[in-house]
């Protein structure tokens, strides 16, 4: 008996997208720091499902978008590693605080390559030339400026230090929610922190530190993102 030819071996590009959207939302859980219930709460809001597993393809990309919107930054793709230099570093994060602020909708790390590929006219971040460094960082901050957030004192100019910056950033968050009539005019940025955000910034005792402000800055950005641009139910 003549055994019948092997089957060519096929590619299931559909199977494949699903296991990678699976992945993303494995990360994203854990990059949010969700626990069980919320996350299962997240699903059952989005998709009606109690599992990612049975959620089809555009259920599990409405609760990938869901993610996003409250802060889950995709990792770089393969091969294309972040760069890592000085003038990199400060510029991602100014660039995730003027997320947190409202300003940029994108937080990804290539939103960031595609914005410095127009100022800087290099292809990729990793290959600038350092010495064009000011460029980039001074059109974050002129950026950050037009919004409220000063990198300098009001009062005699002198360049704030990063606990001063993330402080400020975080007054001109909770401005923003004011100005949206999301939170009362009268709270001050400890009342913002423990009712929103359920955050005690009186709870240690050696004061806040810029680390500090910097979580409170994400987790008033993330509440200021939610309330100005609710998600309609699924």
């Amino acid at each position: 008996m003549t055994a019948a030819p092997a089957r060519p071996a096929t590619f299931d590009r559909s199977n494949q997208a699903r296991r990678s959207m699976l992945g993303k939302i494995h990360i994203a859980k854990k990059q949010l720091a969700m626990d069980e219930d919320d996350y299962r709460q997240l699903l059952f809001d989005v998709s009606g499902r109690s599992s990612a597993a049975d959620c089809t393809e555009a259920q599990l990309t409405r609760v990938i978008d869901r993610m996003k919107r409250l802060g889950f930054k995709p990792l770089p793709k393969a091969g294309k590693k972040a760069a890592t230099h000085p003038m990199a570093r400060k510029a991602r994060a100014l660039w995730i605080s003027l997320h947190h602020l409202g300003v940029v909708q994108n937080p990804a790390e290539e939103a960031l390559e595609a914005f410095a590929r127009r100022q800087l006219k290099c292809q990729r971040l990793s290959w600038a030339n350092q010495r064009d460094a000011h460029k980039l960082i001074e059109a974050l901050k002129a950026m950050a400026l037009r919004h409220g957030w000063r990198q300098t004192a009001a009062h005699d100019g002198h360049q704030l230090s990063p606990k001063e910056l993330q402080m400020h950033l975080c007054e001109v968050i909770l401005a923003r929610l004011k100005d949206g009539g999301h939170v009362p005019d009268d709270w001050y940025l400890d009342i913002a922190a423990k009712r929103l955000c359920g955050i005690d910034t009186t709870a240690t005792e050696t004061g806040y530190t810029a680390e500090d402000y910097g979580r409170l800055a994400k987790a008033l950005g993330d509440k200021l993102r939610q309330l100005a641009n609710p998600v309609p139910e699924a």
